[in-house]
């Protein structure tokens, strides 16, 4: 993991800035490395479309979901038991970043530009990304991916190309965040989707405060990981011995 230099911008506090709880911070800076760092480490992150000025967002509440509480639905661990997925982990960062910036079914539109792509591939370079890939048969199908300091692990997009793909990388991260004994992972904002899954929210002060607390943790060890390829049926009987289902 690098030591990334000062950013050149300082990020405003969210709640001067936005006392109404709008969500939108600030807008400018740049996306290196270390600004990323700064932002991520104020609670903020980078939302906007192509074309348009750097946006830099802390919602009010904040969509969080603690790997503690976590519990997958009886069909997904039917469907890991029964279709034999392989699941690695920092394997393809760059493959899993393009696949989610591809336009899905419901929207034309991605916020994830090449401007993201590249800056998030620099990150996981520096030792601050990380991503979980699912396959089929050498074939990737699935994953998400996401940023990690200290103990912040914060989840940034997932995409599927097969029915439930991107759930069981999700559980997956799930068992690696009770593992490392997280006590939320980072969703940024809410939607249906990810409280289906077992999101909840904190106010934007209270996840602030925590966030202070977990980015000062060690570092997880995502190398412990990443050369470990297991199949479903290993995550779904790893579940079962930590009592996750």
């Amino acid at each position: 993991m690098q030591i990334l230099p000062p950013s050149e911008y300082t990020f405003p506090d969210p709640a001067e800035a936005d006392p109404e709880g709008q969500g939108l911070i600030c807008i400018g800076a740049d996306l290196s490395a270390s600004t990323i760092y700064e932002a991520y480490t104020h609670g903020l992150f980078p939302w906007f479309s192509e074309n348009e000025p750097i946006c830099w967002w802390c919602p009010e509440p904040r969509c969080i979901i603690r790997p503690q509480e976590y519990k997958p639905s009886k069909s997904l661990i039917r469907n890991m038991k029964k279709l034999d997925y392989t699941i690695t982990v920092n394997q393809a960062f760059g493959r899993v970043i393009r696949s989610c910036s591809l336009p899905r079914s419901y929207a034309d539109e991605t916020w994830i530009s090449e401007d993201i792509i590249y800056a998030y591939c620099q990150m996981f370079d520096a030792g601050y990304g990380y991503s979980i890939e699912v396959w089929d048969k050498g074939r990737l199908v699935g994953g998400l991916y996401g940023l990690s300091i200290g103990h912040g692990c914060f989840g940034e997009s997932m995409f599927s190309t097969q029915t439930d793909v991107s759930k069981m990388a999700f559980y997956a991260l799930m068992l690696l965040g009770r593992e490392n004994n997280l006590p939320w992972i980072d969703c940024q904002l809410v939607n249906d989707h990810l409280i289906s899954l077992g999101a909840c929210t904190l106010s934007r002060h209270a996840y602030l405060n925590s966030l202070q607390d977990v980015i000062k943790q060690p570092a997880i060890d995502w190398k412990k990981y990443q050369d470990s390829v297991f199949s479903s049926k290993t995550i779904a009987e790893t579940a079962q011995l930590l009592g996750t289902t």
